[in-house]
């Protein structure tokens, strides 16, 4: 035990009040607000207390400050005893409290980056640990500040696969700034958790991941101060046997009581016999944090120098993701990437090469990938890196690229949806997209991405078609607030822009373009190219057709294409490398704008043989 001095018997006995009165301060508001989790508050109470009041070093009025420590509430529905905690250290008024879930009020049922207090949004289990690694990885790497980062997780959620991606990937990297406190209360929502209270089965899997595991009475102070104060070599497992419930006379350690707020008049009276157990009224304040965690500057990022491509010499796009992201990290020494294991296929290892300790490897976890990222700061990221890559984006301390195949970002979709919660800028490049990478079969393909990242709120989706676009891409995506998802493909295909070709977020590019057009073609990455070709085939029948690139999938330039399909009498084909469903068609919209007309969609292996004629004679969609 290091650094450890045992706080005097008054100190111990002011953070025994200040549990209690963190107890009744959630049992208020979950009672006001008729809904909540107070008996999961109350399990924390003491840890909570603790962390807050004793351990943590952070500028009350500023809880965003780049020195502060960090607190993750990976158990987020014991959000109550978050906000009360906030109140005890005088940040919030305590009569807000009894706003809890009040729908013109900041203090939700679950965290969210609306309260200047919450770094990311949770409430869907087993993310936060992933984002807490995130932060931990900034401040030891990259800030190489003395901040530490605590993530209290209940021991229902650790049955969530993604957390133990975490534990991995911070005893992999020996984040010695983290410690996660297990809230073990036994119950679960309907049932008890499935290791109800064997702590020391907890232990050892903490220990196997090279984590430095405690056990502790969860409801002891002097224990807790105890735990917190020992510093190791490698991240920290302090987990806590708690009762779900604990000073609530009646309900503590009984099933059935998950979710449910108390009654006015048992609150009443249970709020009276906790508060008999106070002795002092007396506040306690925070430490304040050691400021040295570096300014950082990652607005306005741009490339060193324009494209450098030759008209017609062909290049895969997914490897000019990894030459303009290496060059982006020549512009700013904040720019970082991570990856799952796939860096010589989506050519991330081109940044690397040049950028050795800017790069995470995250292996084979894309989940936890996503959601670490978004502490490191104006990040873009994906899940072992979807969760990684969220928590670097936090308080903008990077700006953060995660990549891997398109199809593996699937798994990770409950980790990019909570990135959006979290209104975090994480940028994520999915490479090998649709049928275009051949023989590796169905499994490899990218054929869900565009319509789940369609679905995402705020989220801008990138589908460039040659080298050029796709540098510009990255160097757009580096500067948008965001999710951003970059789309590359594994094919090479000619260069068709010149590198002074501007390109902005929905603004769609004319490719070809003649009065005797008779429908308009609409193509992004492969397909473009297939379009292109179809094009030159079609004009030696004396068939013209119009070819449009999109750009971004996310917003699409309805403008752009509802003109061009008047002028080709509201005939369009829009040529895909996606399902069906969530593809790049517009659908009914352009039959909207012209009742006449008619949108087919056709695969790339198909558009050359598709003549205009064809698409008047064909009544519905292909």
């Amino acid at each position: 035990m290091e650094d450890y001095h045992k706080p005097d018997q008054q100190t111990l006995q002011a953070l025994k009040d200040t549990a209690n009165r963190l107890r009744i301060g959630s049992i208020k508001a979950t009672t006001a607000a008729g809904s909540g989790h107070p008996t999961s508050c109350c399990s924390a109470a003491e840890i909570m207390s603790v962390l807050f009041f004793h351990t943590m070093r952070y500028k009350v009025q500023d809880p965003r400050n780049a020195s502060n420590d960090r607190f993750v509430l990976s158990k987020g529905h014991a959000a109550p005893v978050l906000y009360s905690a906030w109140a005890e250290a005088g940040f919030l008024q305590e009569a807000e409290l009894l706003n809890l879930r009040k729908i013109d009020s900041v203090l939700e049922g679950h965290p969210v980056p609306r309260q200047a207090f919450t770094d990311v949004a949770t409430g869907s289990l087993g993310q936060g640990l992933g984002a807490a690694c995130g932060m931990a990885y900034t401040g030891k790497f990259f800030d190489r500040a003395s901040y530490r980062v605590y993530c209290l997780l209940g021991d229902g959620e650790l049955s969530e696969g993604s957390v133990w991606e975490a534990m991995a990937f911070a005893g992999f990297y020996k984040l010695d700034n983290l410690v996660a406190i297990f809230d073990v209360n036994r119950l679960g929502q309907s049932d008890p958790a499935p290791l109800q209270h064997h702590v020391e089965i907890y232990q050892k899997r903490c220990e196997a991941f090279g984590w430095h595991a405690i056990i502790v009475d969860g409801h002891s102070v002097e224990e807790l101060c105890k735990a917190f104060g020992q510093a190791k070599h490698q991240p920290t497992a302090i987990i806590a046997k708690t009762f779900k419930g604990k000073g609530i006379s009646g309900v503590e350690d009984k099933e059935s009581w998950h979710g449910k707020p108390l009654p006015k008049n048992m609150a009443e009276q249970v709020i009276q016999e906790i508060d008999e157990r106070i002795q002092n009224k007396k506040k306690l304040s925070p430490a304040l944090p050691e400021e040295d965690a570096p300014v950082v500057n990652i607005r306005n990022i741009k490339m060193p120098s324009p494209p450098s491509y030759k008209v017609g010499e062909k290049w895969a796009t997914r490897k000019a993701y990894g030459v303009a992201l290496a060059k982006l990290g020549h512009a700013n020494d904040r720019v970082i990437a991570l990856d799952g294991d796939t860096k010589n296929s989506t050519f991330s290892e081109l940044f690397k090469k040049d950028h050795p300790g800017r790069y995470i490897e995250c292996y084979i976890a894309e989940q936890n990938m996503v959601t670490g990222l978004l502490s490191l700061g104006f990040v873009k990221c994906w899940y072992y890196t979807v969760s990684v890559a969220v928590g670097c984006a936090t308080r903008d301390r990077t700006v953060a690229f995660a990549s891997t195949f398109a199809t593996f970002f699937t798994r990770a979709f409950d980790q990019i949806r909570m990135a959006a919660i979290s209104e975090s800028n994480i940028n994520l490049c999915g490479s090998h997209c649709g049928v275009s990478i051949g023989e590796d079969g169905p499994s490899q393909m990218g054929l869900e991405d565009l319509s789940m990242f369609r679905s995402i709120p705020n989220a801008t989706v990138f589908y460039p078609s040659d080298a050029v676009a796709t540098e510009k891409a990255v160097e757009i995506a580096a500067n948008t607030k965001g999710i951003c998802f970059i789309r590359t493909s594994r094919p090479e295909n000619p260069v068709i822009y010149n590198n002074n070709e501007d390109f902005h977020i929905g603004q769609a590019k004319v490719i070809l373009k003649s009065k005797d057009d008779q429908v308009t073609v609409i193509g992004a990455g492969v397909t473009l190219h297939e379009a292109l070709a179809a094009a030159e085939q079609l004009r030696k029948e004396k068939i013209f057709i119009r070819v449009i690139d999109p750009f971004t999938i996310k917003p699409l330039d309805k403008k752009t294409i509802l003109e061009n399909a008047r002028a080709t009498k509201g005939r369009i084909i829009t040529v895909e490398d996606h399902y069906h469903e969530g593809k790049l068609s517009l659908g009914g919209k352009a039959n909207r704008a012209d009742p006449k007309g008619l949108v087919l969609t056709a695969s790339p292996v198909s558009i050359r043989s598709m003549r205009p004629d064809a698409a008047v004679k064909t009544k519905g969609r292909c």
